[in-house]
C-alpha cells in the first residue's frame, strides 16, 4: 500500500509538471512516513551531507560545463565536419555523419540529452533538404545520442559509481566497447534503410574542406584522450579531468574564434561571453542533480533500514535464477521504469534496491553498472517520456507521436544490443581487464 501511495504521488506531480528534483526529495520523505520510519527523519540531514560527500560528485558540474562550452563555442561543429569528411560520401552518409558525430561528441560531452540538442539543429535540417524523411532523421539523431553517455567520459557512469561505491575509470573503461558496438549496430541499420529508400550519397556528395577541418579537429580530439587516457590510467582523477576538459574547451574556443580571422580581443569577448552562459547553465543543472542527489541519500537510508537489498537477495537465492537470469528480470524492471522516469531518479529509485542481489548472485559490478547506465539512457528515447525525443521533437518541429512511432526500430536494435551485452559479460569486462582495473 505504502509502495503504491508513492507511485501515484511520483505520477501525478510529473504529470502536474513539478520539477524532477522537487518530486524526488518530496517522494523520499514520504517514503519514511508512509512506511513508518518518520522518527528516522530526525537525523537525515546529517545522513545526507555524510551520502553525498564524495569526491567524484565534483566531476559532474565541471563536465556539464565543458559539454556547455563545447556546444557555444564551435566545437561541436568541428567534429560533425569531421564526420562528414570520413564518412559522408558513402550511400545514406549524412545517417553515418549523424552517429559517427554522437561518437565524437560522447567522449567529451557524456550527455545524451547534450549531443541530441546540438546535432538535432544541425544535422536534421541538412538531411531533409537532402533527401532524407524528417521523422528518420529526427529518429536516428535521438538514437544515436545515446551513445553519449555510454562512451566515456559519462556523467550517468559518475552518478553510479559514487552511488555504488564501484570504481568510475573500471566502468569507462567498460563503456567503450559497448559504446562502439552500439554505433556498429546503429550504422549497419542506417546501411540497410539507405539500400531500402534509397538514401543520397556518393561521389557527388559536397565534402568540407580536408585540410582546415582536419587542423580544426584535431585539438577536439585531444580532448578525450585526455579525460579517458587519465582517469583509466590513474594518472588523474575524475574530479582532475574534468578539470581539464573545461580548461582545455576554453582555450579551444578562444582559438577558433582566431582562425576565423577574429582580433585577440574581440575573440577574447566572445569566449567570456559564451563561457559566462555556459557557467548559468550549467549551475542550474547541477543544481538540479544535487537535488536529486540529495533525495538518493534518503532513499537510499531507508532502504538500508528495511534490508530490502537482502530480502531480494535471499528471493533470488531461493528461486535460483543464478547471476544473469536475475540480470534480466532487473533489467526489464529499470527498461520499464526508464520509459516513465528521469534517468537519475530511475538510478535512485531503482539501482540500490535491484543491483546489490544481482552482484550478490555473482554478477561483476563493472558489468552490472555499465549495462544498467545503457538501460535506464534507452528510457530517454522509449516512448511516452523519453526526454531525448522531446528534445528532439522541439527542435526539429516533428511531432512528439510521429517522433514516437518512427524511433521504434531504432529502440529495437539497441535492446536487441542490451540483451548481447547482458549474456556476454565479456563484451565489457575484457577491456578494464585488459588494463588491469579489474581481476
Amino acid at each position: 500500500m505504502a509502495a503504491l501511495l508513492i507511485i501515484a504521488f511520483i505520477g501525478f506531480a510529473i504529470m502536474g509538471g513539478v520539477a524532477i528534483s522537487y518530486v524526488a526529495g518530496s517522494a523520499a520523505v514520504l517514503a519514511f512516513i508512509a512506511t513508518g520510519y518518520g522518527n528516522y527523519l530526525a537525523i537525515m540531514p546529517q545522513r545526507i551531507f555524510s551520502q553525498i560527500d564524495v569526491f567524484t560528485f565534483l566531476s559532474m558540474p565541471l563536465f556539464i560545463l565543458a559539454g556547455e562550452l563545447m556546444t557555444r563555442g564551435g566545437v561541436t561543429r568541428v567534429l560533425i565536419d569531421l564526420a562528414m569528411l570520413i564518412v559522408g560520401r558513402f550511400k545514406g552518409g549524412l545517417g553515418y555523419v549523424n552517429i559517427a558525430a554522437s561518437v565524437f561528441l560522447a567522449g567529451i560531452s557524456g550527455s545524451a540529452v547534450a549531443d541530441a540538442a546540438a546535432t538535432t539543429k544541425t544535422l536534421v535540417p541538412a538531411m531533409v533538404d537532402r533527401g532524407y524523411r524528417v521523422d528518420f532523421a529526427a529518429a536516428l539523431t535521438a538514437a544515436s545520442s545515446v551513445i553519449g553517455p555510454i562512451i566515456p567520459p559519462s556523467i550517468v557512469m559518475i552518478f553510479y559509481g559514487a552511488l555504488m561505491n564501484v570504481s568510475v575509470a573500471a566502468m569507462f573503461a567498460g563503456g567503450i566497447v559497448p559504446g562502439l558496438l552500439m554505433a556498429a549496430f546503429l550504422f549497419a541499420y542506417n546501411g540497410f534503410v539507405a539500400r531500402r529508400d534509397d538514401h543520397p550519397g556518393g561521389a557527388q556528395t559536397e565534402l568540407p574542406p580536408f585540410r582546415d577541418t582536419v587542423i580544426r579537429a584535431v585539438p577536439a580530439l585531444l580532448i578525450p584522450i585526455v579525460i579517458v587516457g587519465g582517469i583509466v590510467f590513474g594518472v588523474v582523477t575524475p574530479t582532475e579531468a574534468a578539470a581539464l576538459a573545461v580548461a582545455i574547451t576554453v582555450m579551444l574556443v578562444f582559438v577558433y574564434r582566431l582562425l576565423d580571422r577574429d582580433r585577440p580581443r574581440a575573440a577574447l569577448r566572445h569566449t567570456l561571453a559564451e563561457g559566462s552562459k555556459a557557467v548559468e547553465t550549467a549551475a542550474m543543472l547541477t543544481g538540479s542533480i544535487f537535488m536529486i542527489l540529495f533525495a538518493a541519500a534518503v532513499f537510499g537510508y531507508l532502504i538500508g533500514i528495511m534490508r530490502l537489498p537482502e530480502t531480494i537477495a535471499a528471493t533470488v537465492t531461493s528461486l535460483d535464477l543464478g547471476p544473469t537470469g536475475y540480470f534480466l528480470i532487473a533489467s526489464l524492471v529499470m527498461f520499464a521504469a526508464g520509459m516513465v522516469m528521469d534517468v537519475t531518479m530511475a538510478l535512485v529509485l531503482m539501482v540500490p534496491v535491484l543491483i546489490p542481489a544481482a552482484i550478490l548472485a555473482g554478477a561483476d559490478p563493472v558489468h552490472v553498472g555499465v549495462v544498467s547506465c545503457l538501460n535506464l539512457t534507452l528510457g530517454l528515447i522509449s516512448p511516452p517520456f523519453g526526454g531525448i525525443l522531446m528534445v528532439v521533437s522541439a527542435a526539429s518541429g516533428v511531432s512528439y507521436l510521429r517522433l514516437s512511432l518512427a524511433i521504434l526500430p531504432f529502440l529495437a536494435v539497441q535492446v536487441a544490443l542490451l540483451i548481447l551485452l547482458i549474456l556476454v559479460p565479456e563484451l565489457t569486462l575484457a577491456l578494464p581487464r585488459l588494463l588491469g582495473l579489474i581481476n
